[in-house]
């Protein structure tokens, strides 16, 4: 699933809870700027999407245009992902 910001995959894991995985690459970026982005996404998904995933693995990769967004607009792009994921056949 694509996002304005974001790349999402999921798949089905054998494992009792979830695991998401944040990929920040470079893009042409100060390390800085990466790290506020990782530093976002990961708070953003510890607070918004952890406790609504079942046994699911979710790798969720930003885009370039993820480091020109506030937080307020990653939080929609996690939401619409969420949205995705609560879809999926178990």
């Amino acid at each position: 699933m694509q996002t304005e910001r974001l790349e999402a995959r999921a798949s089905a894991s054998l494992l009792l809870y979830p695991r998401v995985g944040v990929v920040v690459p470079k893009h042409k970026q100060k390390i800085v700027d990466r790290n506020r982005v990782k530093r976002r996404l990961r708070e953003i998904v510890r607070t918004g999407l952890l406790g609504e995933l079942g046994s699911v693995d979710l790798l969720i990769r930003a885009k370039p245009e993820a480091y020109r967004s506030s937080f307020e607009q990653l939080s929609g792009d996690v939401s619409a992902i969420r949205e995705w994921v609560c879809q999926l056949p178990r």
